[in-house]
């Protein structure tokens, strides 16, 4: 890589912090426990897996057929979840951060998930907050795979395409990053990974299996 890079841009859930683990997949027991008994003895790698394809949504209303109703109870659980609980962090990510910002790093969050939660668990977690946090708070067409957010993390740091690195677990940030010319690693490391990593991993430009990987990366570039 010719340039130096001087921004991650970061997926959050699964990939910085153990969301699904530690928070989706405990709420969709929980939930379906109360509204589809028959279900809820789905293991982790199912539900990882059903939820990239055919998507969350999909499964709760499409799979599982839950009404407008029960899917209120599933939301009400799900955020009684995301708003008490901080999922732990991938090993390695603190040192990762102090090392990349003392260099002049800077650091953007592009999720599916809220941007007050990614607030609060970089605060927590790590003790700061990300330069930019791109959530689902934004309309549909200005969340990844579509590539604005990651064109407006280029345009508002000033910087080219080849100065940043794009971190995901899943494939609509790898798309968004091909699109827009960014260089893309797979998150090896994370939980989704013995799910749909087979398929994914062959997306990135590079993969890494361990945060330190990405680490000693950073550090040589």
């Amino acid at each position: 890589m010719c340039a130096r890079i001087k921004c991650l841009a970061l997926d959050h859930d699964d990939t910085v912090v153990m969301s699904s683990p530690d928070i989706h997949y405990p709420s969709f027991v929980e939930a379906m426990r109360l509204l589809r008994p028959e279900r809820a003895g789905m293991g982790f790698d199912e539900f990882i897996a059903c939820s990239c394809a055919p998507g969350i949504q999909a499964l709760l209303t499409n799979v599982l057929c839950l009404n407008a109703e029960e899917l209120r109870v599933q939301q009400d659980i799900w955020r009684k979840y995301t708003r008490t609980r901080t999922p732990a962090a991938y090993p390695g990510f603190a040192a990762l951060f102090a090392s990349f910002r003392a260099r002049g790093g800077r650091v953007s969050v592009i999720s599916h998930s809220e941007r007050e939660v990614i607030l609060r668990h970089y605060r927590e977690l790590f003790g700061f907050e990300p330069d930019l946090v791109f959530g689902w708070e934004q309309p549909e067409a200005r969340r990844k795979p579509h590539p604005w957010p990651l064109e407006e993390t280029l345009r508002v740091l000033g910087l080219r395409p080849e100065e940043a690195l794009l971190v995901d677990d899943l494939s609509p940030g790898l798309a968004m990053a091909a699109a827009c010319g960014v260089p893309s690693a797979y998150a090896g490391w994370s939980h989704t990974a013995p799910a749909v990593g087979k398929a994914v991993r062959p997306l990135a430009d590079r993969a890494f299996d361990s945060v330190a990987e990405l680490a000693a990366f950073l550090e040589e570039n």
